[in-house]
């Protein structure tokens, strides 16, 4: 008899897994879990505000490659909350602050 998997086991797996694969997975979720549905940004990702993202991760979060991150972090527009060694730590928050200012930026006016 199988059972139901619990929210907790499924973000155990989601952790788990790759950072490709984790992308793949929002964006299936994004794109289909919740057609019928209004769900808003904060329902659906609000338990991640308290998570950090590594250097790979958040670039990949803003669409992105990891030596223009890179630049945004020696220019001082992105910080990191944490740093452990070599390793630097970002903030989801801040993060989907800088997404939207670059997105507006990247819209043409009119």
């Amino acid at each position: 008899m199988s059972h139901a998997m619990t929210a907790e086991e499924l973000f155990e797996d989601l952790q788990a897994l790759p950072t490709t694969e984790r992308g793949k997975f929002f964006l299936l979720l994004e794109s289909q879990a919740f057609r019928d549905d209004n769900f808003t940004h904060e329902q659906v990702f609000g338990h991640l505000v308290a998570e950090a993202l590594t250097v790979q991760e958040a670039a990949e979060y803003l669409e992105m490659s990891v030596p223009n991150f890179r630049r945004y972090v020696q220019r001082g527009q992105i910080t990191p909350v944490q740093t452990v060694g070599r390793n630097q730590m970002f903030a989801t928050r801040p993060l989907k602050t800088f997404k939207r200012i670059l997105r507006n930026r990247r819209q043409p006016a009119g």
